[in-house]
């Protein structure tokens, strides 16, 4: 396969064709539209090239992929991370100690919250949003605990033509400001004087598969520029609503040493806290990206 690489030096590949069998990994759709189990890999040993590859073609095709019974270190995370690209710094999350690419996830009893339990895509208020998101759960409540995962290539081709044609040339806000300001404050961590806050298309070009994507989101996106803020409002809640359609979406169930790595170009997802007062914690580690056109 060839590669492309990106601003930040991702090792992007291009998408192989899908009716091809894998050779060295074992893949299992969670639905046709997104989502699929990745077997016959251990995280933990080092991967061949053809891995690789492999693991590149199945997130372009699936969007998002999960790996059961994985025991990883630390450091087995972070490189996991790196065989995709330069790793991303979360700008307000806690992070483990001298380890500040890998991002602490945790809810307990006494958390005001939990990660991610709104709809969104990491980070998008960065000028160069992530590219992906490789979460690793070690602790799982006895139930609840799932994410549910929506892809936004579905979403806009869902769109009728003259909403399409509406969205196309527009850009929206992505302001970091509301999600981050006190949100990690039980956890110890003090806020910065600013947050991130960007300016993207609302419709996005994946660079690897080149397809179009809905990219606006409930955690982030704050209006669309050079409309009036009625108009924004607006558009906003439609596109909100209609990306939430759980025809475009799947939903994972957690077990312990489990691990899903997900697209932010292409999708969006939510953390179900349903499991109070019982715990969900692990570490993730983000992709770094490029800038959204």
């Amino acid at each position: 396969m060839s590669s492309l690489r990106g601003n930040k030096g991702p090792r992007y590949r291009h998408v192989a064709d899908e009716s091809a069998p894998y050779e060295t990994l074992q893949i299992d759709k969670l639905t046709p539209i997104i989502g699929a189990e990745v077997g016959g890999i251990d995280l933990s040993k080092p991967l061949g090239n053809r891995q690789i590859d492999e693991l590149h073609r199945a997130l372009a095709e699936n969007c998002v992929i999960f790996f059961r019974d994985q025991h990883i270190t630390q450091d087995q995370h972070l490189a996991f991370g790196r065989l995709f690209g330069d790793l991303h710094i979360h700008p307000a999350a806690p992070a483990e100690p001298g380890k500040p690419e890998l991002m602490i996830i945790r809810a307990d009893k006494d958390s005001p919250r939990a990660n991610g339990e709104g709809w969104h895509t990491d980070v998008s208020c960065d000028v160069e949003p992530p590219m992906g998101s490789i979460l690793y759960i070690k602790q799982c409540p006895p139930k609840g605990g799932d994410t549910l995962f929506a892809n936004m290539y579905a979403a806009y081709e869902a769109l009728s033509d003259r909403m399409k044609a509406y969205l196309d040339g527009l850009t929206a806000i992505h302001d970091g400001e509301d999600a981050y300001r006190g949100t990690y404050a039980n956890l110890g961590v003090k806020d910065k004087p600013v947050y991130p806050r960007a300016e993207h298309p609302v419709i996005r070009t994946h660079p690897v598969t080149n397809r179009k994507a809905l990219y606006v989101n409930r955690g982030f996106t704050k209006r669309l520029a050079g409309v009036p803020r009625d108009e924004s409002d607006g558009i906003l809640r439609y596109l909100f609503e209609h990306m939430e359609n759980p025809l475009f979406q799947c939903r994972f169930r957690w077990r312990e040493n489990s691990i899903a790595f997900w697209d932010n170009r292409c999708v969006q997802h939510r953390a179900m806290w349903d499991y109070w007062p019982h715990t969900r914690s692990g570490n993730r580690v983000t992709v770094a990206g490029d800038k959204p056109y």
